[in-house]
């Protein structure tokens, strides 16, 4: 999906927030009437025992992820962690042919959590990596088109992009289409302000001290300047996130594309990813809507983003 202000100018940024989540994908249903699935993106195989699921099929059903009860677990598979191979999707039917009603094999599945508020600004839910991006991209884009701020020479393309936890393919294709000079991705970041994990190790990055802005290898220079420039001086609390190598967001994809574009990436602190209960502050999502706007109104059809 991809809406554009001011399509014909010569300069173009383009801004990308994946739509997808992880969830599940049904392989094999048994004469028993149950659902075995396989995993669409990166799971840890504790999250999903005993979760209430959607499976998408000609309707919506409701399920639950089963195992054997950890009373009739062995002693060794009780010290096992738990291997999506060993679970299935229970939907109350009693035969295959009373599934096949209702689901095929290669339906999808998806937890059923929905969006809860929590105390201190803060939000909960599954698919906020990266529904919460989509909305960024969105936002910015609403913000760029009310206040009028952006150069006539340079089009915003807002593209909301799919596949990306199976490989970032739907920034490559609309990259390759959009073909602009300039871009920024947004993502969510791993918060690690709370116990167990290590600071020297992964980096400073608390929920509610704002937008993440990524340093390293798929990051422009000069697009990282503008950013931090940006946030300075809109008043816009920012936290420096450093990546050694390519990272495994659409901006990868997104600098590769053609003969290249000069990348940005945008991130929002992040508890918890990859679970059924994302946890985040709705006030770093604003800022990273007004970070991802304030970006574009800086950038002119005479930008240079050769580094130097």
């Amino acid at each position: 999906m991809t809406a554009a202000l001011n399509p014909d100018a010569p300069m173009k940024v383009m801004l990308s927030g994946h739509m997808d989540e992880i969830g599940f994908i049904v392989h094999y249903i048994s004469d028993e009437g149950l659902l075995y699935f396989s995993g669409i993106g990166g799971h840890d195989g504790v999250i999903p025992v005993g979760q209430r699921v959607w499976v998408h099929g000609k309707e919506r059903v409701a399920g639950v992820v089963g195992r054997k009860a950890i009373h009739l677990l062995e002693e060794e598979e009780r010290k096992k962690k738990p291997e999506l191979k060993d679970l299935w999707i229970d939907i109350g039917a009693t035969s295959r042919s009373e599934v096949e009603a209702v689901v095929q094999l290669g339906d999808v599945v998806t937890y059923q959590y929905e969006f809860q508020q929590l105390m201190g600004g803060r939000a909960t839910a599954r698919g906020f990596d990266n529904k919460a991006g989509t909305f960024i991209v969105a936002e910015a884009f609403r913000l760029l088109k009310e206040k009028q701020a952006l150069d006539p020479g340079v089009g915003v393309y807002a593209v909301a992009t799919v596949q990306e936890e199976i490989g970032s393919r739907g920034a490559r294709t609309s990259a390759f289409s959009v073909n602009a000079q300039t871009g920024l991705a947004v993502d969510m970041d791993h918060a690690v302000d709370y116990p167990g994990v290590s600071k020297s190790r992964y980096g400073q990055m608390d929920i509610g001290k704002g937008p993440s802005v990524s340093r390293g290898a798929n990051t422009n220079p000069v697009v990282f300047a503008l950013i931090t420039e940006a946030a300075r001086q809109e008043g816009i609390p920012y936290q420096v996130g450093v990546a050694a190598g390519a990272t495994p967001t659409d901006a990868n994809a997104m600098q590769i594309n053609r003969g290249g574009m000069a990348t940005g990436l945008l991130g929002v602190p992040l508890r918890y990813m990859h679970t059924p209960c994302e946890l985040l502050s709705l006030k770093d999502v604003e800022d990273c809507a007004r970070l991802m706007a304030a970006y574009c109104e800086r950038v002119s059809p005479d930008t240079d983003f050769t580094p130097r």
